[in-house]
C-alpha cells in the first residue's frame, strides 16, 4: 500500500455503524411519539418475518481501561447489579406493552461496559425476565463479550443455557508496556482458560477482540498477540484500529501522551502486518476489520451477502429492528433510531416513571434511507448500484465527483450504475462513503467529531 495514499485519505471520519451518524441526527430530537410510532411500525414489518433484535447495555467494570470509548460506569460495588437489572426488564416491559403480539426475538447481545461484571444467577435472572414475554426464534443467535479475568466457566454455562451460542473476549494486545498503558492487565493463560471453557460447554463461536494502533505498539508486539492468538484459534478475529478520541471521552483517554501512538502510515503497516499473518491462518477478511475462519457463520453470511452492519458491528443476522435496553443504548426500527439516556441514575428514574428513557433520535428521510443502503452495501459487501428505482440517488453525479481522485488512486471503480471497491482499496471504505454522505457533505464539523479512516 502506498504511503502517499494513506497520508491523503488519513482524515477524520465515521465508523458508519448508522447512517446518518450520531453527529447529525436531528438537532431538535425526536418527539417520544414518534419514536414509539416508528417502532410499532417496524415490529409489525418484521417480528413474524425475520424476528427483532436485543442489545442490552450492561454498563459496569471494576476498573477504566484507557483505550475504551464506550459509555460505563466504573464501581466496585455489586450490590448495584439486581437495582439495574429490575430497571431493564421494566423498561422491556414498556416496550412489549406497546404492542399486541409477543416479541420474537432472532438476535440478542449483551455489551458494555462488562457483562461478565454481573453473576450468573443475576445474568439467568435478566434472562427469564426478558423471555417471560418474549419468544426466541428458531434460528437465534445470542452473543455476549465476556472480559477474559473475571469470566467464570459457571457464567458461561448459565448463559449458554440460556441460548447464548456466541462470545467475545476482549484481549487488545498481549504486550505488558502495551497493557499497562491502557490500564488493561491481560494474560495470556486468562484467554486461554476462558476459551477453552467456552469451547468444552459447546459454543459455536468464539471470538477474540485485538486492537491497533495502541500506545507503545510496534510490529513486533503486534506479531507476539497474534501467534500467541493462533494457539487458541478463535473462530472470529475483529481486529479494530484505536479510536483516539479524548475530546469525546476526556481523560479515560489520557493515560499516555499523543506522541506515544503509532501514527499514518506506521499504523497501518501493524494493521497490514495482521492481515497478513489472519491469512496465513486461514482466516478470511469480512467487512471492516473482521476476520473469521470458513466454518464460521460471519464468513457464511459474507459468501450469501446477507452480512448486516449495525451499532453492534458485523452480525450475519439482518433485523428490521433492534431494540437497545439500558444506559445509553441505541435503538434502530430501520425508520428512525433512538437513544436512551447516558447515566446510570438518569436511567433509572425515567424509566421507573413510565417512561422510554430516550434523549436525541433521528427520524430517516426516505433520502436517509436510500443512502443508507448505499452505505450497508458498501461497508458490508464493498459494492452498490443505484439502477432499481427503489436505489436512485438524487443528483448521484455529484456524489461521483468526489470520487474521481480516488478512482485515478485505483481505490473504487466507478461503472454506468454502480460502483465497486477492490480488494485492495478496503482500508478505504470508509472515506468512499462519505462521498455519499449528505449531511457530511452539507455541513462539514469545525471541530473533530470522528477518528482518522485509515
Amino acid at each position: 500500500m502506498k504511503k502517499s495514499l494513506i497520508q491523503k485519505y488519513n482524515i477524520p471520519g465515521p465508523r458508519y455503524t448508522s447512517y446518518p451518524t450520531v453527529p447529525y441526527w436531528n438537532k431538535e430530537g425526536i418527539d417520544k411519539q414518534d419514536w414509539i410510532a416508528s417502532f410499532q411500525k417496524s415490529f409489525i414489518e418484521s417480528n413474524f418475518s425475520e424476528g427483532i433484535s436485543i442489545y442490552i447495555h450492561l454498563p459496569f467494570c471494576e476498573s477504566l481501561c484507557t483505550f475504551c470509548a464506550c459509555h460505563k460506569h466504573i464501581t466496585k460495588r455489586h450490590e448495584v447489579e439486581e437495582e439495574y437489572i429490575e430497571t431493564v426488564l421494566k423498561e422491556w416491559k414498556l416496550y412489549v406493552a406497546l404492542v399486541d403480539e409477543q416479541p420474537i426475538v432472532k438476535e440478542l447481545h449483551l455489551g458494555g461496559g462488562t457483562p461478565t461484571f454481573f453473576s450468573k444467577e443475576n445474568l439467568k435472572y435478566l434472562m427469564d425476565g426478558i423471555f417471560s414475554i418474549a419468544e426466541k426464534h428458531p434460528d437465534h443467535e445470542f452473543s455476549f463479550e465476556g472480559h477474559p479475568n473475571n469470566t467464570t466457566k459457571e457464567q458461561l454455562q448459565t448463559l449458554f443455557d440460556c441460548g447464548f451460542t456466541r462470545v467475545s473476549f476482549g484481549v487488545q494486545d498481549y504486550n505488558e508496556k502495551v497493557q499497562k498503558a491502557i490500564h488493561r492487565i491481560q494474560p495470556f493463560e486468562a484467554v486461554e482458560q476462558v476459551t477453552k471453557w467456552s469451547r468444552e460447554i459447546g459454543y459455536d463461536s468464539v471470538s477474540h477482540d485485538l486492537i491497533f494502533g495502541l500506545p507503545f505498539q510496534t510490529k513486533e508486539a503486534v506479531i507476539h498477540t497474534i501467534n500467541k492468538t493462533k494457539e487458541l484459534q478463535p473462530d472470529r478475529i475483529s481486529f479494530y484500529s484505536y479510536a483516539h478520541v479524548p475530546w469525546v471521552k476526556g481523560v479515560g483517554q489520557r493515560g499516555f501522551n499523543e506522541e506515544d501512538l503509532p501514527k499514518n502510515d506506521e499504523k497501518r503497516e501493524l494493521y497490514e502486518i495482521g492481515k497478513e499473518l489472519f491469512a496465513e491462518l486461514g482466516y478470511e477478511e469480512i467487512g471492516m476489520d473482521h476476520f473469521a475462519l470458513k466454518t464460521d457463520s460471519l464468513y457464511e453470511a459474507t459468501i450469501n451477502k446477507t452480512i448486516h452492519r449495525n451499532f453492534m458491528g458485523y452480525t450475519a443476522n439482518k433485523t428490521l429492528l433492534m431494540v437497545g435496553l439500558g444506559m445509553s443504548a441505541i435503538s434502530d426500527s430501520w425508520y428512525a433510531f433512538a437513544q436512551n439516556v447516558k447515566t446510570v441514575k438518569e436511567y433509572q428514574k425515567l424509566v421507573n416513571q413510565g417512561e422510554i428513557p430516550i434523549f436525541r433520535g433521528h427520524l430517516l428521510s426516505e433520502e436517509d434511507r436510500i443512502i443508507r443502503k448505499h452505505i450497508l452495501n458498501m461497508m458490508c459487501n464493498f459494492t452498490t448500484s443505484w439502477e432499481a428505482d427503489h436505489m436512485k440517488i438524487n443528483n448521484v453525479e455529484k456524489h461521483l465527483e468526489l470520487l474521481v481522485e480516488m478512482e485515478k488512486d485505483g481505490l473504487v471503480e466507478v461503472h454506468k450504475n454502480s460502483l465497486s471497491i477492490p480488494e485492495k482499496a478496503r482500508p478505504y471504505v470508509r472515506n468512499i462513503c462519505m462521498a455519499f454522505d449528505l449531511h457530511l457533505l452539507e455541513n462539514k464539523p469545525k471541530t473533530q467529531l470522528f477518528s482518522m479512516t485509515i
